[in-house]
C-alpha cells in the first residue's frame, strides 16, 4: 500500500491538490463519448462562416456521402470499442439539406456498430430556409430528437447583410413546423453585435425568439474569423467593444428574466434542456468525428494519452478516400505540457467550473501542475472556490481569454 505524505490532508482516493505523485494506478479515465457527424454542404456560404462548408452545385451526392460516412466510422471503430455513445450531433454545412431517409440510414448503420445510450440526444442543425412540411416528422421518426435552428437574427435587413437565405417569417414558420411535429427540444442560434445593430434591435431579436418558446438559446457575438469574406472586407457599422459589452449584459438580463439559465459563455437553457453534446465538449469529454473535415478527441486509459484526429476537408477527396488512411488528415497525441491549457480552454467556458479530481481524470496529470496559475487566478479574483470546485467569477467570465492564457505551458 502506498503511504500518503504526512503533509497531505485530502481523503484517500481523492486527487492530491499539492501534486504529490503517490496516487496509484492509471489516473486518466476515459470520459463520456459523443459522436459528431459533419455534413459539409450548404446552399450558400455565409460571409462570416469559417466552418468547413461548401456551397452545393447541382444534385448533391447524399447516398454516396452516407456510404463514405459509414466507411469512415468503420475505420475509427477500434478507437472506441465497447464505449457507450451519449449523444450524436449532425453539424455542417447545412445538415437539413440531407433528406430524412439519409439521416435514418446513417443512424441505423451507426447503431449497429456502436452502443447508443438510452435516451440518446440526437441533434440536427437546421437552416430555416431548408425547412419543409413533413420533413420534421420524418427526421423525428429517424431518431432526431433535438433541432438547432441557425436563425442568427429576426431583422430582415440584417439577415441580408449576413448573407442568409431565409427571412424572419421563414424562421418563425420553421420553428413552428418543428413544434407541430412534436419537437420539445429546440435551440435557436442568435448573434449580436451585428453590423449597424443597436442594443434595442438586439433585445428585439430576443423578444422574437421568446415568442417561439424554444427550450435553448445560443446567443453569441459576431466575430471576424480568418479566411472569411468579413475578415477580408469587414462590414461597416460594427459596434465597438463597449457597445458590444452593453448589448451582452442587457441580453443576459433578459434571458435570465425569461427563465433561461446561462450555463456557458453563449448557451442558455430552460431547466433540464442544456445541450448534452456541447456540455460533453466543454467538460473535456471525448468525441468521435466522422465526415469531411471532422475533428475528434479520444482518450486512452491503456496508453494514458489524449489523441486528436481530423479528416480531410474537401468533400470529394473525403468520399474518394473514406475508410482508408488517406482520409485521415492527421493524428496528434496532445503533449502533456499543453493539456492544462486545452482543458481550461473548455472548462472555463462553463459556469459550473471544475474540480481538481475531474482535471486529473480527464488529463492524467497531477493537479499540482495547475497550482501557480490557479494561485494567480484566485488572487486576481478571476476564480473562486465553491466547495470542491473552482468556479469563474463574473470578472473571470468577462476576461475568459486572460484566465485561460495563465495555463499555457
Amino acid at each position: 500500500m502506498t503511504q500518503r505524505p504526512a503533509s497531505c490532508s485530502h481523503a484517500p482516493g481523492d486527487a492530491c491538490p499539492d501534486g504529490h505523485g503517490h496516487d496509484t494506478g492509471p489516473s486518466l479515465v476515459p470520459p463520456p463519448l459523443a459522436l459528431y457527424v459533419h455534413l459539409p454542404w450548404c446552399v450558400r456560404k455565409c460571409p462570416y462562416c469559417d466552418f468547413n462548408s461548401h456551397a452545393g452545385k447541382g444534385a448533391l451526392p447524399f447516398d454516396a456521402y452516407i456510404d463514405a460516412l459509414i466507411r469512415d466510422l468503420d475505420q475509427d471503430l477500434p478507437l472506441v470499442w465497447g464505449r457507450v455513445v451519449s449523444s450524436v450531433f449532425f453539424g455542417g454545412g447545412t445538415p437539413s439539406l440531407f433528406p430524412p431517409g439519409a439521416i435514418d440510414r446513417f443512424l441505423q448503420e451507426a447503431s449497429a456498430r456502436l452502443r447508443f445510450a438510452p435516451n440518446l440526444e440526437v441533434t440536427l442543425e437546421t437552416n430555416p430556409g431548408t425547412a419543409e412540411h413533413g420533413r420534421f416528422d420524418r427526421y423525428r421518426a429517424a431518431g432526431v430528437n433535438r433541432i438547432s435552428f441557425g436563425i442568427q437574427t429576426f431583422d430582415d435587413a440584417a439577415l441580408q447583410r449576413l448573407g442568409r437565405i431565409h427571412d424572419s417569417h421563414e424562421a418563425e414558420h420553421a420553428v413552428r413546423l418543428a413544434q407541430d411535429a412534436g419537437y420539445d427540444n429546440i435551440n435557436i442560434d442568435l448573434m449580436y453585435a451585428l453590423p449597424q445593430q443597436t442594443l434595442a434591435q438586439a433585445a428585439h431579436d430576443l423578444e422574437r425568439a421568446f415568442a417561439l418558446a424554444p427550450t435553448h438559446i445560443s446567443h453569441y457575438q459576431l466575430t471576424l474569423e480568418p479566411n472569411t469574406v468579413f475578415f477580408a472586407r469587414p462590414p461597416q457599422g460594427l459596434p465597438d467593444e463597449d457597445s458590444a459589452w452593453d448589448i451582452q449584459e442587457h441580453c443576459q438580463a433578459l434571458l435570465a428574466e425569461r427563465g433561461y439559465g446561462q450555463y456557458e459563455v453563449s448557451a442558455y437553457a430552460r431547466p433540464g434542456y442544456q445541450c448534452a453534446h456541447n456540455l460533453n465538449y466543454w467538460r473535456f469529454g471525448d468525441y468521435l468525428g466522422i465526415g469531411a473535415g471532422a475533428h475528434g478527441k479520444l482518450s486512452s486509459g491503456a496508453q494514458q494519452h489524449v489523441l486528436r484526429r481530423w479528416k480531410h476537408k474537401h468533400p470529394q477527396a473525403f468520399m474518394d478516400n473514406a475508410g482508408t488512411p488517406a482520409a485521415i488528415g492527421g493524428d496528434e497525441v496532445i503533449d502533456a505540457a499543453r493539456l492544462p491549457f486545452e482543458y481550461m480552454l473548455n472548462l472555463l467556458r462553463l459556469h459550473e467550473g471544475f474540480s481538481l479530481r475531474d482535471f486529473q481524470a480527464r488529463t492524467g496529470l497531477a493537479p499540482g501542475v495547475l497550482q501557480p496559475a490557479l494561485a494567480t487566478a484566485l488572487e486576481r479574483g478571476w476564480l473562486h472556490r465553491d466547495g470542491g470546485r473552482l468556479v469563474p467569477t463574473d470578472l473571470g467570465r468577462r476576461f475568459t481569454n486572460d484566465v485561460v492564457a495563465l495555463f499555457l505551458a
